[in-house]
């Protein structure tokens, strides 16, 4: 049941108090279009941080103020909630439900766990990189919910044996899901659609700066920090804080054989989705070269909108007309986070039209006494934190706009630190409530608060680390 707390009951009142109270008093920030702007944009934080309504109505805010203040007029504000980066969102969404109707992420992630092997370390090493594979296409939550089953028949082996559930057994079973819930949570940053902070980054960046953040510059980026902190993980959780020393599993092997033979042999409908993603994921990293070779104008968008209708016009049935998806299946489609993109891409746009963005970099830049890395380094710190207790993808929204000004303030490329602050937003891992795979694996009572914010805040301490150095000697290879 829906608990509508004292901190969501403050939260409702006063976004549009501060609101009001902003708007009687008089022009004290530069001019009355800025304190406009900063009016809208306060009513949006307080409700974004407290959540009392959903941040996708949140969202909607602009496309009622904006105009009515004369900050943007209702066709420029509404288009930002049609920007082509939603539509590419779109697409990775509407590939995420054809692979979850047709169970092919469940196929894959139980194949990658048979090959790693059945020795405990190594069954956890092979949750963690198919929850991350999966993770890199699909939502973090449906990760997590088809891995969460499996795992727990791998635990039931350790409850019902000789010597019953001992401590080395309990080590084994927050070690596992553990790792499912941070290697969800890391998966996302690997690719674009991976998780929507990314795509709220690329949207706010590419209209607001005309910066484009390709696909594929992205995954060779994200591919190697998500493998580096997953092995920080395994170290971490696996090796450091909760071994289990155990010694095998004893009939593993037969649960993972048996969960893959239920699914049955490949049939037509897995091989259609297979096939159409494989050929998206290509698209994507050719895409260039095919423009350069062919005299084409393909996008990113425009592929992942190739797949969508594909997915959706791909029969598989010709005589009953049977197609892998339906457009009933979109009732699944998480439409509000698109409705957020938008809110997100409208306040950004907003703030920069009125000068508000460039008041911040240029305040930034007539401070000469400020350290460079360890501005960056209080935004990541700042960031990763935060997301801890609001949602990552409202603080991007957020934060992004802000941290771009003092890029440019600072003389620095706006990619090289507005990028790993994103990624940041992805790294929470010490409570539950941080992230949907903290909460769901923590619902399975094999896991504590403490031993969780345990192993968690030391994750969060070592992305720090890795982010910093990120942002100094590695982003600048790929933007």
């Amino acid at each position: 049941m829906y608990s509508f707390s004292k901190y969501k009951k403050v939260g409702l009142l006063l976004g549009p108090l501060l609101f009001i109270l902003l708007q009687v008093l008089p022009p004290f920030i530069i001019n009355e279009e800025v304190q406009n702007v900063i009016s809208v944009a306060a009513w949006m934080i307080v409700w974004w941080l407290t959540e009392p309504v959903s941040i996708s109505v949140t969202a909607l805010i602009p496309l009622v103020l904006f105009p009515l203040f004369g900050i943007m007029d209702i066709k420029e504000t509404s288009g930002n909630y049609g920007s082509h980066i939603v539509y590419l969102f779109f697409g990775g969404f509407v590939m995420a439900l054809a692979l979850e109707k047709v169970n092919l992420h469940k196929r894959i992630a139980l194949n990658i766990i048979k090959r790693t092997g059945t020795s405990p370390d190594r069954v956890v090493l092979g949750f963690m990189l198919a929850t991350a594979l999966l993770s890199m296409w699909i939502s973090n939550t449906a990760s997590t919910v088809v891995m969460l089953p499996i795992a727990i028949q791998v635990i039931n082996l350790l409850i019902h044996d000789q010597d019953g559930f001992t401590e080395k057994d309990q080590n084994f079973a927050l070690s596992i899901m553990l790792a499912i819930a941070f290697s969800a949570n890391i998966g996302g940053t690997a690719t674009l659609i991976g998780t929507p902070p990314n795509v709220v980054l690329t949207g706010i960046i590419e209209n607001e700066y005309g910066i484009q953040i390709s696909f594929v510059n992205w995954m060779v980026m994200g591919i190697p920090f998500a493998l580096m902190m997953l092995a920080v993980c395994f170290f971490v959780v696996v090796k450091w804080i909760y071994p289990s020393h155990l010694k095998a599993l004893n009939n593993a092997d037969e649960i993972i054989d048996k969960a893959i033979s239920d699914l049955g042999p490949i049939n037509k409908k897995e091989a259609i989705v297979l096939i159409v993603f494989s050929i998206t994921i290509l698209l994507w990293i050719l895409r260039a070269q095919l423009n350069n070779w062919f005299g084409l104008s393909l996008s990113d968008t425009g592929i992942s909108m190739m797949a969508a209708l594909a997915l959706f016009t791909i029969t598989h049935d010709f005589n009953k007309g049977g197609f892998i998806l339906d457009w009933k299946d979109t009732e699944k489609l998480p439409w509000g986070i698109l409705i957020l993109f938008g809110g997100g891409l409208a306040l950004a746009s907003g703030l920069s039209k009125v000068g508000f963005i460039d008041l911040i970099g240029q305040s930034i830049a007539s401070n000469q006494n400020l350290s460079i890395i360890m501005i960056i380094s209080l935004l990541i710190l700042v960031m990763l934190f935060m997301t801890e207790l609001v949602s990552n993808v409202a603080l991007v929204a957020i934060f992004v706009p802000v941290v771009a000004a003092i890029a440019i303030g600072l003389n620095v490329p706006v990619l090289h630190v507005c990028v790993p602050v994103t990624l940041a937003s992805s790294c929470a891992f010490m409570l539950p409530m941080a992230t949907p795979p903290n909460a769901i694996v923590f619902a399975s009572g094999y896991i504590k608060v403490y031993q969780m914010a345990k192993v968690g805040f030391i994750l969060n301490i070592i992305a720090v680390a890795l982010l910093i150095l990120y942002s100094k000697f590695v982003i600048q290879h790929f933007f």
